[in-house]
């Protein structure tokens, strides 16, 4: 494993510029959100205070999961020393460095849900684990040892912080690396990345039953973890084709071609499919069983409310990358995988949603400004602290040991 540097006709010592339309639309989309979640908090109607509660929830996760994403890339390429990724390692290193902006937004979003607003009220509610209470509970005083305050907190805490930590970590060796050449901040890379991916593999799924699945306490299911990491997972993969084809279109990252964006490509299909896999597992067998304290997940989500919801989120998540994405020239073209990837993003915005909003808005629910308000507002200030993370350095990793490789990536 050695450096190489054979530059080529390549300026990999280029920034990318946040400035102009973008940077505009982005600050535009966090006035929108700002705007739509003071809309809702300050209303005298106490759902829609429960609604924008349930939104900033949906939003803060989904925004922690995409950069935890991120993170997650990275370590896999080092852990795999896999060099095809080199020329586009930047995007998903500016993604996991605002990992702990993330971390802090939605830690901020649970403890409010947790004291102000109870949206954790199917099992942190007066009396659920009192036996001489009339609200006693056996099924969730049962849990207790689990579903606790500073258990919850403190896990939240440890989960978000340690892969804040190594995210962060990450980011900055590679760009010591780009000052420093040699092989010393690669090596460190690999060996951290190595021990970030057995934490955060064995803590995800622990991290999505408390933050989502606690939401209706009453119900659990062992594959709901390995269902939110393949959905954080897709979505994280969108989310980098999409801010690698938009910075190519401006005339950046020249050195990365069809080949780098048909790998990701494969990965997006594949990923695709694997949530569809776990999705149907757990549906399926919950549905074959038909035990009562399964099944009143999913009763939920067939009232007539969330039913077209909830079969639209199987239609663009799982059929919608099967038919576009299966033909080998598809996911070479820019255009389509561009469309599959906000498709995608709206998907899984779309299966938090179905996720969420039964356990938290459980009367005279609604859709509408606050829904999409605060939705456009977080994807506005990801863009925002994204491309101005991304702007900080330059694009190409020039000492990364498997540059050249990635410059020649063909398949």
């Amino acid at each position: 494993m050695g450096t190489h540097n054979h530059h080529h006709d390549y300026n990999f010592g280029e920034r990318f510029q946040f400035a102009g339309i973008a940077k505009i639309l982005s600050l535009v989309g966090i006035a929108v959100g700002v705007v739509a979640v003071a809309f809702g908090l300050l209303s005298s109607d106490h759902i829609m205070v429960e609604r924008t509660y349930a939104n900033l929830l949906l939003m803060g996760y989904y925004f922690t999961c995409v950069c935890a994403a991120g993170a997650f890339f990275l370590a896999l390429q080092f852990v795999t020393q896999s060099g095809w990724s080199a020329g586009l390692i930047r995007i998903p290193q500016a993604m996991a460095s605002v990992l702990p902006i993330a971390a802090i937004i939605l830690f901020v979003i649970v403890g409010l849900g947790l004291f102000t607003h109870n949206l954790y009220h199917h099992w942190h509610a007066d009396g659920l684990m009192d036996e001489n209470s009339p609200n006693y509970d056996a099924l969730v005083a049962g849990k207790q040892a689990f579903l606790n305050v500073p258990g919850f907190l403190i896990r939240q805490i440890l989960f978000m912080g340690s892969y804040s930590i190594f995210a962060f970590i990450l980011a900055k060796l590679s760009y010591k690396e780009d000052l420093e050449g040699g092989l010393n901040s690669y090596k460190k890379s690999f060996k951290l990345s190595a021990i970030f991916l057995v934490i955060f593999g064995f803590t995800t799924p622990i991290w999505s039953f408390d933050t989502v699945m606690s939401l209706e306490a009453h119900w659990f299911s062992t594959m709901f973890g390995w269902y939110n990491f393949a959905a954080m997972w897709v979505s994280g993969l969108a989310a980098i084709i999409i801010i690698l084809v938009l910075v190519r279109k401006a005339g950046y990252l020249a050195w990365v071609n069809e080949n780098h964006l048909h790998d990701l490509g494969k990965l997006l299909f594949g990923f695709s499919i694997f949530w569809t896999y776990v999705w149907f597992a757990q549906f399926m067998l919950i549905w074959y069983s038909n035990i009562p304290e399964e099944t009143v997940y999913f009763y939920k989500r067939w009232e007539p409310e969330y039913k077209p919801w909830f079969w639209l989120n199987v239609i663009i998540n799982f059929l919608a990358p099967l038919l576009l994405l299966m033909d080998r020239d598809v996911k070479r073209r820019e255009g389509m995988m561009l469309f599959v990837a906000i498709l995608l993003l709206c998907g899984h915005w779309l299966d938090y949603y179905i996720m969420i909003m039964p356990g938290t808005v459980e009367n005279h629910r609604g859709f509408g400004f606050i829904e999409i308000g605060t939705a456009i507002g977080f994807v506005g200030l990801f863009t925002f602290l994204v491309m101005s993370k991304l702007s900080k350095h330059a694009l190409a990793p020039k000492n990364h040991p498997f540059l050249e490789e990635s410059l020649h990536h063909q398949i």
